[in-house]
């Protein structure tokens, strides 16, 4: 006899996936253990390079853990060598333990047969001088930034219509990045020193290859327990997003075995379409947020956070239809260019866009938006306004400057 399938609701599913992430009960105090334990939970932080508040990684973090302090992540990264830097859903931190994982995907770089891999190969084949004379170099004098690199000479350049046009040295560097064979060892703030990978891993990093069926097992495990929980969409989209080639019997696998249940979760219009899941060592959460066990936490989030970077799961399962407007002509953005999201408990209440002004000391606050549904009353102010003094806080401002659209009822909480 089949087993029944587990039936929650949509408040419970929202919280286990706050509370998956991190983001729920009182945030614990900052130090590298903590902040290591934090990317043991959601597996690895987005790179971003824009810093109109702060770079998105120690947003992510900021968010995490109180008192957050960006230099317990260099330590991670610099020193312990915990973390480095490579591509999971996009630009990454990403643990060392997980180098298998990562090294899988290196080894892989230019396997698709693709047209787009076929004139890469084809690139970095008229261009072996360069690419020997990149590792050369890192190995005489690394690290080294891409421009002391830059007396190298393409025999073929690299012709796009994107930033990397005819920056032969960046280009190459990204592709030896991509294979595994070139690592960032160090920033200069947002300049990277690049070494050869062999400098940059640490003695203890596992280096035994996986084979598809285990990289995935390891992916899927990693995935869904940083979701909370998630259909095989999901998985497939979070973490090492497109990396699971044997994701449909993985999953078969684990459910026979019970390591993952179905679950399925009821919204006042019924149930949500898909087949979701959820890990059985997450159950017990499961039944205590079921019991009312929940802790809610408010804070402010990088558009980049891992909690909504999958827009389409975000708006399924919170309501947020969130889109970064950086990109988006000013007279057209509705929220802001850096509209942070700010999340209250297991639901989005508002959306602000603020700007650090370091030079003079203040957070400026370019709008406030509230969520559809948000009434603007004195309550609903008070907490988007310690949300708002708590990341000013952080940044050092001791000031705040509303300049943009706020509700009369939240202008008023800001102060």
């Amino acid at each position: 006899m089949t087993a029944a399938i587990r039936e929650i609701d949509l408040s419970t599913a929202r919280r286990l996936a706050v509370a998956a992430q991190r983001l729920s009960g009182p945030a614990p105090r900052s130090s590298p253990a903590r902040a290591l334990d934090v990317i043991r939970s959601i597996r690895c932080v987005q790179l971003d390079p824009i810093s109109v508040v702060a770079r998105s990684p120690l947003l992510v973090l900021r968010s995490r853990l109180d008192g957050f302090d960006p230099k317990h992540l260099d330590r991670l990264l610099w020193r312990d060598r915990s973390l480095y830097e490579y591509w999971a859903h996009a630009a990454s931190i990403v643990l060392t333990e997980d180098h298998q994982i990562h090294a899988w995907y290196m080894r892989r770089y230019f396997d698709d047969g693709s047209a787009w891999d076929r004139r890469i190969l084809d690139w970095m084949a008229a261009n072996a001088r360069l690419r020997r004379s990149i590792l050369l170099r890192l190995r005489r004098e690394g690290p080294l930034p891409s421009r002391a690199l830059s007396g190298g000479t393409a025999a073929e350049a690299w012709h796009s219509s994107g930033w990397s046009s005819e920056r032969n040295v960046d280009r190459m560097l990204s592709l030896l990045w991509g294979m595994g064979r070139v690592m960032v060892a160090g920033r200069r703030g947002l300049e990277k020193l690049w070494d050869l990978a062999e400098r940059v891993l640490p003695p203890e990093t596992p280096r035994g290859r996986l084979s598809d069926l285990e990289v995935t097992r390891r992916a899927v495990e990693h995935s869904l327990r940083a979701l909370g929980v998630g259909t095989p969409l999901h998985i497939r989209r979070h973490f090492t997003v497109g990396r699971y080639p044997e994701l449909a019997s993985v999953l078969a696998a684990f459910e026979r075995s019970r390591r993952i249940e179905r679950i399925s979760i009821r919204d006042v219009s019924g149930p949500l379409p898909g087949t979701w899941f959820v890990h059985t060592e997450e159950l017990p959460l499961v039944d205590a947020l079921e019991d009312g066990r929940w802790r809610p936490r408010t804070t402010l989030l990088s558009p980049f956070d891992n909690l909504i970077r999958d827009r389409a799961r975000a708006e399924q399962l919170f309501g947020l239809d969130y889109r970064v407007e950086i990109y988006v002509p000013k007279a057209k953005r509705r929220y802001g260019y850096y509209a942070m999201p700010l999340l209250d408990g297991d639901r989005f209440v508002a959306r602000v866009d603020p700007a650090a002004n370091r030079d003079r000391g203040v957070l400026v606050v370019g709008a406030v938006t509230p969520e559809p549904g948000v009434r603007p009353d004195r309550s609903s102010g008070a907490t988007m306004a310690a949300a708002v003094h708590e990341l000013a806080g952080w940044t050092g401002s001791t000031s705040l400057e509303v300049t943009g659209p706020v509700p009369t009822a939240w202008r008023r909480a800001l102060g």
